[in-house]
């Protein structure tokens, strides 16, 4: 069974640091995209940053230039550094990952995370 399980959420002043991580788990055959999504409350699921297995990065206009995203992939881990952060950034953090494996005859799908909280004050 595939699981995703993330770390590193917690409560930062503004302009603090963290640093999120995404370890991957179980039967994998291969990973493709990895990436990281948010959920405020009140507000839908958005997409916060995406690295491929191999190439460009991606992110949201919100996160460019204090966000990065990295992955290390002998360790089948995601990570996701935030700097500058704001109090607008206080979301539930998910994990997402495109991954093949012998359980789904090594189609492709998406696994999600349990999602870790951050919390930005002012």
């Amino acid at each position: 069974q595939v699981q995703l399980v993330e770390s590193g959420g917690g409560l930062v002043q503004a302009g603090g640091s963290l640093r999120l991580s995404c370890a991957a788990s179980g039967s994998i055959f291969r990973i493709n995209a990895m990436g990281w999504y948010r959920q405020a409350p009140g507000k839908q699921r958005e997409l916060v940053a995406t690295i491929p297995s191999n190439g460009s990065t991606n992110y949201a206009d919100s996160v460019k230039g204090r966000f990065t995203i990295s992955r290390d992939n002998a360790k089948n881990t995601v990570y996701l550094q935030m700097n500058s952060l704001k109090p607008e950034d206080t979301a539930v953090y998910y994990c997402n990952a495109e991954i093949a494996a012998p359980t789904t005859l090594f189609r492709p799908r998406d696994y999600w995370g349990q999602g870790t909280q951050v919390t930005v004050s002012s």
